[in-house]
């Protein structure tokens, strides 16, 4: 095939393509927040979910981040927005992986100040964006009240988009959800015995 009848085969590709997305972007005419989850067993969830608060932060929103499980060792994100972005309201559990605890009551009692701490941005309208990383892993474990987590995410203010992140949460999290993604390991460097990497994994 030709150099000339491979550009105009894609010329017609690209209409017919720029033809269906302007139909969707007319067809999406409700303004309002989303609710994201950001689950699956690959790496780069809570990534994806701080790229998020990057992308507001460049708008100038106001943001929330609180992190359920992680706090005892130090990661980029905690560094970069503690020094950088004080203007985010940022909270961590504190208490590590709950395998490295082992200790159930303790573990329930930091979820629910935890989820203490989150619950007046769930209901604040100055807040444009609220990050809840590794929020499934508090539903699975049973150390929150599904019913109640479900219900300050649906009775938000309606202008505030929020992003929850962790494996699995259940079904009926992933239902009231506007956009779920599954991250998805096809491989992992872990496996291969490589460290962890300063400004990669942490």
């Amino acid at each position: 095939m030709s150099d000339e009848r491979k550009n105009a085969r894609h010329k017609a590709a690209m209409e017919k393509q720029k033809t269906k997305v302007d139909a969707n972007i007319d067809a999406a005419d409700e303004e309002r927040g989303v609710a994201i989850l950001l689950t699956g067993n690959g790496k780069g969830k809570s990534s994806s979910a701080f790229g998020m608060v990057m992308r507001a932060l460049g708008y100038g929103h106001k943001v929330g981040v609180v992190q359920f499980i992680k706090g005892q060792q130090l990661s980029g994100e905690e560094i970069y927005l503690k020094e950088h972005c004080p203007d985010v309201a940022f909270h961590q559990m504190g208490t590590g992986f709950t395998w490295d605890t082992q200790d159930r009551e303790a573990d329930m009692k930091a979820a629910v100040e935890t989820w203490n701490f989150v619950l007046p941005m769930l209901s604040d309208p100055s807040y444009d964006l609220v990050v809840m990383d590794e929020l499934t892993y508090m539903l699975a474990y049973g150390y929150l009240p599904e019913d109640e987590v479900i219900d300050a995410i649906r009775q938000r203010p309606r202008s505030q988009s929020v992003v929850v992140t962790g494996r699995g949460g259940g079904s009926a999290l992933q239902e009231i959800m506007d956009t779920v993604s599954e991250v998805k390991e096809i491989k992992h460097a872990f496996k291969a015995g490589i460290k962890a990497r300063q400004g990669v994994d942490y």
